[in-house]
């Protein structure tokens, strides 16, 4: 699928690129400057923004296969795109620093996956005064926060995280069909990500004999969400299950399991399908993830620079593909990783080609 997408962009490239060179010849003979021939030039050399990636840090393995989709976007199409990360998974100022410096250059199309929902509200407004696209991917800019600021946002591609968070305590209750406590392992406290996954676990388990008799903030680390399960399991020597807002959490957690004796006894289910959880889904150790798929995510952002700089009308809001990944297909899901292994909508492809 993806092997026959690129071809279609490198043939429609090529094509692009010789009618330019056909136009600049006609150009040169004296044709008009608002001639039609002359528009295509404008729109050929509109098709490939320069865009700036600001993503969370590098430190986690979700963003480093962001920036893997983003990479590869811009090699199989040609155009231009400069990444920088945060520090770390808490380094908002930092961020916010970084998009700040990419906002003083020559860059048409700004893609930023900001860590908190107002971290990168200043540097976008300033943007959007300059009227720059911008692309908001996996965690959402607050919306409230944006309006208040005039800050005019193209698109939004990311994960319906409440509905991951469903899909999480709909398998717990087929793991757990007895009932019993369950707890939730946040990430940063008030983020609005984890916010809605807890929210939509506490959905999925709506109705069953489970009950969510605790929910702590881990700050999205694993060595955090160790000792965060370990306290949790020793309050409630009952416990039934985890839900974990993202994988690396959710490995710490399983550590924290196995360290007590409880792997196979104690359930945890996680959210992103990094490859670490794949593999530990396939072994047991992980009870399953709800696989969010950060490489198509990423791949999309540049995608949607792409479709603007044609002028073409972005879709307001576009769901990331989701999978949910237990032991029954993990080996189908690691051999295709990082890409989903199913087939997902992408509506940018059909804007660009």
């Amino acid at each position: 699928m993806y092997a026959n997408a690129r071809g279609r962009r490198a043939a429609a490239f090529g094509a692009v690129a010789a009618a330019g060179a056909l136009v600049l010849g006609a150009c040169g003979a004296g044709e008009p400057a608002g001639s039609a021939t002359g528009t295509t030039v404008r729109q050929a050399a509109a098709a490939q923004p320069k865009i700036a990636a600001v993503i969370k840090g590098l430190d986690n393995p979700f963003f480093q296969t962001m920036k893997q989709g983003i990479d590869e976007q811009a090699k199989t199409s040609g155009a231009t795109v400069t990444v920088q990360a945060a520090n770390a998974i808490t380094d908002t100022t930092g961020q916010a620093d970084k998009l700040n410096g990419l906002a003083g250059q020559d860059f048409s199309c700004y893609v930023v996956n900001p860590i908190s929902g107002t971290n990168l509200v200043q540097g976008l407004a300033r943007l959007s005064a300059m009227n720059k696209t911008i692309v908001n991917i996996d965690s959402p800019v607050d919306p409230q926060a944006a309006r208040s600021a005039n800050v005019k946002l193209a698109t939004y591609i990311g994960t319906d995280n409440t509905e991951a968070g469903k899909m999480a305590g709909q398998r717990m209750v087929e793991l757990v069909p007895e009932g019993g406590k369950v707890a939730a392992i946040g990430g940063i406290a008030g983020d609005v990500t984890s916010g809605a996954r807890v929210e939509g676990f506490g959905q999925g388990i709506g109705g069953s004999k489970l009950t969510l008799a605790q929910t702590v903030a881990a700050n999205w680390e694993r060595q955090t969400a160790l000792t965060a399960a370990t306290d949790v399991m020793r309050a409630n020597p009952d416990l039934k299950g985890f839900f974990v807002a993202n994988d690396d959490m959710g490995l710490g957690v399983a550590r924290a399991i196995a360290n007590a004796g409880q792997t196979g006894k104690v359930k945890v289910i996680s959210v992103d399908g990094i490859k670490d959880a794949l593999e530990a889904v396939k072994a047991g150790t992980l009870d399953g993830t709800v696989a969010q798929y950060p490489y198509a995510i990423g791949l999309m952002g540049v995608e949607a620079c792409q479709a603007a700089a044609s002028g073409k009308t972005l879709p307001a809001n576009v769901e990331a593909p989701v999978e949910l990944v237990t032991k029954d297909n993990a080996e189908q899901a690691l051999a295709a990783t990082p890409k989903p292994f199913q087939a997902y909508d992408d509506p940018f492809k059909s804007l660009i080609q």
